[in-house]
């Protein structure tokens, strides 16, 4: 049986995610998990790393590199690499590559989905359509001059086009989804993070910080990608809602628990938010009871419920995505070409 090699894992992600990543591995790494390990602990570990896996983010910088004698390799899981001192791991002949994890694509696409479904009004305009039918009114057929647009008479359509938006928690998917908002042309995309991003990926990203009040109070569109922690526990409050703009809309794939779902609803009956779309909710699988499930149940609102599926839901004959995270891994130890070298 071939050495096992030694493999770090860092992770800022739950026991949940955590277990998920060890399943899909490969048998001959040899990994150790750590979550948020403190320096010193860090440092001792990566003395006899071979492999060094970084999910998301992690400051990997030059006395880290230093302190890895046998460091082969530096996985980031994720796009971004701003936070790994590259020259410093270039000038030991090791290489940087980072994989684009498929889930927080597929939780970005989902974003922009939300947000067009919400903007165009396409619940409303696809009950108006089915409903015409019985209309009994009579219509002619269409040519390059026979047409009747906007026949039902619909107001407030529009799009992403000149609209300003603002992440609230930016993260893998908030790249991904400020790369993904780049075609529609908005006005602006802010973002709010804990740790202002450097200003060259500002740039790359089409992105500008903000602060929290600022973010909230100026975005037409807030997506909210919060993570749980107890300081984002139902931090989403009727005081948020109140001081977003007349006519905002609320996008959230975050975690559910950080909206105060009640206010939600009650500044979306009152008019004051233009619509909301959500696929996290704080008790899954969603209840009667749910104040936005009562009021999507209307069917006069312009509300978007799905059941926490943004990241996609693979049949069970297709690979654990967590596996594919792997490949780059896999070719390196078989000496075939890396992907997304840096």
């Amino acid at each position: 049986m071939p050495t096992q090699v030694k493999t770090l894992f860092l992770t800022d992600r739950s026991p949940h995610h955590q277990a998920a990543a060890l399943r899909a591995a490969p048998p001959l790494l040899d990994i150790t998990m750590l979550r948020r390990p403190t320096r010193d602990r860090l440092l001792a570990h990566l003395a006899e790393t071979e492999i060094l896996i970084s999910e998301r983010a992690d400051q990997i910088d030059r006395e880290l590199i230093a302190a890895a004698p046998h460091l082969r390799l530096i996985q980031r899981l994720g796009s971004l690499t701003h936070d790994i001192d590259v020259a410093a791991a270039t000038a030991r002949g090791i290489p940087v590559c980072y994989w684009p994890i498929a889930g927080c694509i597929m939780v970005a696409e989902h974003m922009v989905l939300q947000m067009l479904v919400l903007v165009k009004r396409l619940l409303s305009v696809h009950a108006v359509a089915v409903a015409a039918a019985d209309w009994e009114r009579p219509s002619l057929r269409t040519d390059e001059n026979t047409f009747a647009y906007n026949w039902s008479k619909q107001t407030d359509i529009v799009g992403l086009y000149g609209q300003t938006i603002g992440i609230l928690g930016f993260g893998e998917i908030g790249a991904e989804l400020a790369r993904r908002l780049q075609p529609f042309q908005p006005s602006c995309v802010r973002y709010h993070k804990r740790h202002p991003l450097p200003a060259t990926v500002e740039e790359t990203l089409g992105i500008t910080y903000a602060p929290v009040a600022e973010l909230i109070a100026q975005s037409t569109f807030l997506c909210a990608l919060l993570p749980f922690t107890p300081e984002t526990d139902q931090s989403l409050t009727a005081e948020t809602f109140a001081a977003m703009p007349q006519g905002a809309f609320l996008v959230s794939c975050g975690s559910g628990s950080v909206i105060d779902e009640g206010a939600l609803a009650t500044a979306l009956a009152s008019g004051h938010l233009a619509g909301a779309a959500l696929d996290t909710y704080e008790f899954e699988p969603l209840q009667p009871e749910n104040p936005l499930v009562q009021l999507a149940r209307q069917g006069t609102i312009n509300l978007l419920l799905t059941p926490h599926t943004a990241a996609g839901a693979a049949s069970n004959r297709q690979p654990s995505s967590r596996g594919a995270e792997y490949t780059n891994i896999l070719n390196f130890l078989a000496g075939e070409p890396l992907i997304n070298r840096v």
